[in-house]
Formats: C-alpha cells, sequence, structure tokens
C-alpha cells in the first residue's frame, strides 16, 4: 500500500468504522464479515455512513459538476436488455417492454482528481471490496467508458426491471431526490441454471409484490450487490432533485471490456477497445442476457 493511498483512504471514508487500510484491526473485520452475511443470505449489503461526513458534500458536488455529461438516450427495453422485438413465446417475460431512462456519465468523463476517481483506484478499497464478496482479488474493469461511472436518473425517469451482466456491484448514492427513486430488488430470482421466467414475469406484470424488497439508501452508504441473479430497478424518481449515484466497476478477473452493444446503448459511442475485445468476449453463463 502506498502512502498516498492511505492519505486518501483516510481523508475519504469513516475509518473509525471501516478502517480499509488495516486489515488487522477487528473493525475491518467486522465489517467484512457482515457484509459477507447480508450477501449471503440476502444478496445485499449497505455500508451505512462509509465516506466521511465532513468530506461527503465535496465529493458530491464533484460528481453534480459532470452530471450534465450524461448521455441521456430514453429507450424503450425489456429486462434482458435484449431487443424487443426478438422472437420469443407469448407469455415471455422478454416481451413486457418498459421506458428507460436513466444516464450514465463515462469514465472518461468523470476527471482523475475527483474522489470517487481516487477511491475507485485505491488499493486498500479494492482489497475490502473482494473481501466483503469472498474474492481473493478484484480487478477494474479494464473498460474505458463503463469502469466507473456516474449514474443519473432526473425527475419523471427511472432505470426499469434488469438483471446486471456482471455478477457483483459497487455503488454508492451521491445524491438523494426529493421523493422516489427507491432501490427495489428480488433476491435471487434467478440462478446460472434456471431462468425462472414465471417469477419475472410476475413481477414485471406487477403481480409479485411478495418477491420484492425495498431498499433505503443514504448519500454517503456504499451498497454492495450481487445483480446479476437478482432482477432489480430503481423506480421512478419525483421532485425537482435528479438522483446520482457513482458505480465502481470490478471484476474477478483481469481484463474485463464490455460488449459493442450494451456500451452503445448506454454511452452512445464505442471505442477501439471495445471491438478489438468483442471477438474475444467470454461470457459466465447462458443465461438470456
Amino acid at each position: 500500500m502506498s502512502a498516498a493511498d492511505a492519505r486518501s483512504i483516510s481523508e475519504l471514508v469513516d475509518t473509525t468504522s471501516y478502517p480499509l487500510a488495516d486489515p488487522a484491526n477487528p473493525l475491518w473485520w467486522t465489517a467484512v464479515s457482515r457484509a459477507r452475511h447480508d450477501l449471503r443470505t440476502d444478496g445485499c449489503c449497505v455500508l451505512p455512513g462509509f465516506i466521511h461526513p465532513t468530506v461527503f458534500p465535496a465529493l458530491a458536488r464533484e460528481c453534480a459538476t459532470v452530471a450534465p455529461l450524461a448521455y441521456d438516450e430514453i429507450e424503450t427495453v425489456n429486462a434482458y436488455n435484449i431487443a424487443i422485438d426478438s422472437a420469443l413465446p407469448a407469455d415471455h417475460p422478454g416481451r413486457i417492454a418498459m421506458r428507460r431512462g436513466n444516464a450514465f456519465v463515462a469514465r472518461d468523463q468523470i476527471p482523475t482528481d475527483f474522489a470517487i476517481h481516487w477511491l475507485y483506484r485505491s488499493e486498500p478499497f479494492q482489497r475490502f471490496v473482494a473481501a466483503c464478496f469472498g474474492l481473493v482479488q478484484v480487478h477494474e474493469l479494464a473498460d474505458p467508458l463503463a469502469g466507473l461511472c456516474l449514474n443519473v436518473i432526473t425527475p419523471g425517469l427511472e432505470h426499469p426491471w434488469h438483471f446486471d451482466t456482471n455478477e457483483f456491484a459497487v455503488s454508492m448514492l451521491t445524491q438523494e431526490p426529493e421523493f422516489g427513486g427507491e432501490f427495489e430488488y428480488c433476491p435471487n430470482i434467478r440462478t446460472a441454471q434456471a431462468e425462472n421466467f414465471p417469477a419475472v414475469r410476475a413481477v414485471l406484470a406487477g403481480e409479485g409484490a411478495h418477491l420484492v424488497r425495498r431498499l433505503v439508501l443514504r448519500p454517503g452508504d456504499l451498497q454492495l450487490f450481487l445483480g446479476r441473479y437478482s432482477m432489480h430497478r430503481v423506480s421512478p424518481v419525483q421532485g425537482e432533485i435528479a438522483r446520482h449515484s457513482a458505480i465502481f466497476a470490478y471484476t474477478e478477473r483481469p481484463g474485463v471490456v464490455g460488449s459493442v452493444a450494451r456500451t452503445r446503448q448506454l454511452f452512445g459511442r464505442v471505442l477501439p477497445g471495445h471491438l478489438a475485445a468483442e471477438a474475444s468476449a467470454v461470457r459466465v453463463d447462458a443465461l438470456l442476457d
């Protein structure tokens, strides 16, 4: 660990509760053990007040300055992010269309001296995240656009039901809306071996309320989530204030780059690295998306 890493962590994180630079500290293991338990039982963990309260306002302001750069193309999608005109059975949940209104600021639009960039690149933070997910190591997503991004949902819009491409996700709310914008999820509604289309269809049709959990997030909380098998959404944002969330994208293996189609959908552009990586892309399972 470099001195710069330790200094950045101590400046950003509430190290009294989360001593990231000191894995030998019992509180480090307390946080890791809690995260592992929550992820194992519920597929989701929230570490409240992760960012030090004296630092968080400046971090939030930085994110707000780049929020207007977000690619905000509104699209009609389904929960699997496949073409909505795909040849599917009449009762298939992939035939249920939704409006996706969340927008993304790409990594190359976020200045490297911003606090969220410091945190994303920090070795102690990466080691802590890996431990929480029970992994030996995590790697920064090699994708030059999706590795670190800011998710922006303006009033009147939402991020509809979907599954993540990656097995795990790390995010932090940096600006909460006046109303709405709740994180909702269906823990382990599918597995790597079974899509469980009837349950997915029930939730999408508004008939599976018993499968849905709602999470209260506060700015500065760190969220760890297993989104590959748990369908989730952010409900419509209401009021006058947009919802901002930083997404820290890590992978279990190095060199992972997003697909050309998905990258263009989220960011409105692709780079040469995406085209080069497309030919050697490897999937972790045979699920629809």
